[in-house]
């Protein structure tokens, strides 16, 4: 167990690559507080955590509400007493052209993964500050580095995502603290993009993101041809590196931005 007796916070932690960081977390050693807006679905992830033999608490949370964020992390401390880690992980994506893009929907997507984030960092740091130590992940993507046609809102909420992380790991370095970003490629067999109704295989079908697709498969393997290594990233792929970004193996790394993509992002 690398991360034996850590506690760790996590958002957007009721499904797919969140609930995957909080059940591996587990695995490590951790015992885990979940935060998500599916409150039924943070709480039976706090179940197959609490299976390991760690305590796992759950609690409904929406990231862009400062009260919310401010009692997840109560509830943190009131439990155990101190945070070591906290992995930014809860973001929405909705995809659509510029010209017929939804104002209110963009602005959403910046409230949960930007605004959120935020919010998340600052309240970590409040306790982290006054204990001199601790470890911030955000769960970026490769989008954070490289724009995305029709897609304008996640990618500008993930650049912003990196600079806020480089901001914040430049001054929280002196009280021992660090702030790193995960940045992984395309989760082409996880729940954001296979899920039938709002996954991102249709609404990429749907906003013409892939030119001359003419079913959802052919946007799959589009996406798959980008990739050097021919495969999609999956959630062991980020849970690797969460997990060594965590851990005293990483203890000179802040400010960082670290690709998980298959090559297909390389700077």
């Amino acid at each position: 167990m690398m991360l034996n007796n850590k506690i760790a916070v996590v958002t957007g932690a009721a499904q797919g690559l969140g609930e995957a960081l909080c059940l591996r977390l587990a695995k490590e050693g951790c015992h885990v507080v979940i935060g998500d807006m599916n409150e039924k679905g943070a709480a039976e992830t706090a179940v197959k955590a609490g299976r390991t033999g760690r305590k796992a608490f759950s609690m409904k949370v929406d990231v862009s509400k400062e009260d919310d964020v401010a009692a997840l992390f109560k509830k943190a401390m009131d439990e155990f007493g101190r945070v070591d880690i906290v992995i930014a992980n809860a973001a929405i994506l909705i995809a659509e052209p510029i010209a017929e893009a939804n104002a209110a929907k963009w602005q959403a997507v910046m409230n949960v993964n930007l605004f959120g984030c935020f919010l998340t960092f600052k309240h970590a740091a409040k306790i982290m500050k006054a204990q001199k130590s601790g470890v911030m992940i955000q769960i970026n993507s490769k989008s954070g580095k490289k724009g995305s046609a029709a897609n304008s809102a996640y990618a500008a909420s993930k650049f912003g995502g990196i600079g806020l992380v480089q901001s914040v790991a430049l001054e929280l370095a002196p009280f021992g603290i660090r702030c790193n970003a995960v940045c992984p490629g395309n989760l082409l067999n996880g729940t954001l993009w296979m899920d039938p109704e709002k996954g991102l295989f249709k609404q990429y079908f749907e906003a013409g993101k892939v030119p001359g697709a003419k079913s959802i498969e052919d946007v799959k393997q589009f996406y798959m041809n980008q990739v050097p290594m021919r495969r999609g990233c999956e959630y062991e792929d980020v849970e690797n590196v969460v997990v060594f970004l965590a851990s005293d193996l990483a203890s000179y790394m802040t400010g960082q931005a670290i690709n998980v993509t298959g090559g297909q992002e390389m700077k």
